[in-house]
């Protein structure tokens, strides 16, 4: 296991801030080109595939992360893609949590790709 997918999501505590201007740019190398960090507040990706099925496939895998996280992302699934919504709903806002679940969610789309 690499050191990226060794990472786990830690509970956050309530009241705590959310991450901001020199915290949030610390955490920005942790991100692929793909990602975009929307006001602030939430991260977003959209991943494509060739058809439903495989939409579907990483929704699951996406669904599965997330679980074993105690991290859950807003998922859409359409055809041929796969958008998500990241943040810490107890903070409202950023956390490292949202970048560990960032890679974990990338990570299992390069592993898909790879088997496809």
């Amino acid at each position: 296991m690499n050191e990226k997918n060794s990472k786990k999501c830690v509970p956050c505590l309530a009241g705590q801030p959310p991450l901001k201007g020199a915290e949030l740019q610390e955490q920005l190398p942790i991100l692929g080109k793909d990602w975009e960090i929307i006001d602030e507040h939430h991260l977003k990706r959209t991943y494509k595939f060739k058809n439903f099925r495989d939409a579907l496939e990483f929704t699951n895998i996406i669904g599965k992360i997330a679980e074993e996280e105690g991290h859950h992302p807003e998922i859409s699934l359409s055809f041929g893609s796969v958008t998500l919504l990241v943040w810490t709903h107890k903070i409202d806002g950023l956390s490292k949590n949202d970048f560990i679940l960032a890679e974990k969610c990338d990570a299992a789309f390069i592993s898909l790709a790879a088997n496809s």
